[in-house]
């Protein structure tokens, strides 16, 4: 049996060929850490409103935790849908025709191409998928909202 190494955008594939057949063996990535982490321990680490913070990877999607109070800008994301799970608190997602509230263990998936806005009148924690890199103010650009980097806790 013959291996041969083929580099592949960050991986490693090893194949074998063996009976006239190219079988993949495996494939390996980047080191991934996988530890627990604890929710309620991350929300401590910070204090800012509408700065979301990533605290997982998976798949090309980050998991992001956020604070909201007030209201965030109307926007949409043109090509990601992202969607919200409430942590802690309440809040609502307000579209041009309805709102919708959500409440600690609710969720709501915003499809993309879809403008609305996130508001709490008082702070709530949630966490957000979405596509890795996605700006948190979709197709607009805010001075006060936009954040320009999503560090990772």
């Amino acid at each position: 049996m013959r291996q041969t190494d083929m580099e592949l955008t960050r991986k490693t594939l090893k194949f074998s060929f063996a009976d006239g057949k190219l079988t993949r063996l495996f494939s390996a990535q980047k080191k991934m850490t996988m530890e627990k982490f604890n929710l309620k321990e991350k929300f401590e680490l910070f204090s800012d409103h509408w700065k979301p913070k990533v605290v997982a990877a998976l798949n090309q999607q980050e998991v992001k935790l956020v604070k909201l109070q007030g209201e965030f800008p109307w926007h949409y994301h043109e090509r990601e849908d992202e969607m919200f799970l409430v942590w802690q608190g309440n809040m609502r997602i307000e579209f041009r025709d309805h709102i919708v509230h959500l409440g600690p263990g609710d969720a709501l998936v915003v499809p993309q191409g879809i403008e609305h806005r996130s508001a709490a009148d008082e702070e709530c924690q949630v966490l957000v998928f979405e596509p890795a890199g996605t700006r948190n103010t979709g197709n607009i650009e805010d001075e006060q909202f936009t954040a320009l980097q999503t560090p990772r806790i």
